[in-house]
């Protein structure tokens, strides 16, 4: 993992897209285990989470999620649909997201 970003760090040295002390600091930020990862990317993305004014049959809430995930809004409802025929559960889910996730 950090021996492919030391190598895409590199590759953007070699190229002059950075300078060199933007190299350094990027190849401490990567070996000092700074480098935030996908669970951050993940975070910054459900923090952005918004229920869709213009994409909305109940609450948004698919709208919303269908921005954020690139999934289209009607999947998201099929399976809410289908998750409320198997478990249940789902009907929770959706209403906790309706309740917690503010509107754009």
């Amino acid at each position: 993992m950090f021996a492919d970003d030391l190598d895409r760090l590199s590759a953007l040295h070699s190229n002059g897209k950075l300078s060199d002390e933007e190299f350094s600091r990027a190849k401490a930020r990567v070996l000092d285990g700074q480098d935030p990862g996908p669970a951050a990317h993940a975070a910054a993305a459900m923090n952005g989470l918004r229920r869709s004014r213009s994409n909305r049959w109940i609450g948004g809430v698919c709208g919303g999620l269908a921005r954020v995930t690139g999934l289209e809004a009607w999947g998201w409802r099929l399976l809410f649909v289908l998750g409320l025929f198997l478990s249940g559960c789902s009907l929770l889910v959706y209403a906790l997201l309706w309740i917690f996730v503010p509107n754009e």
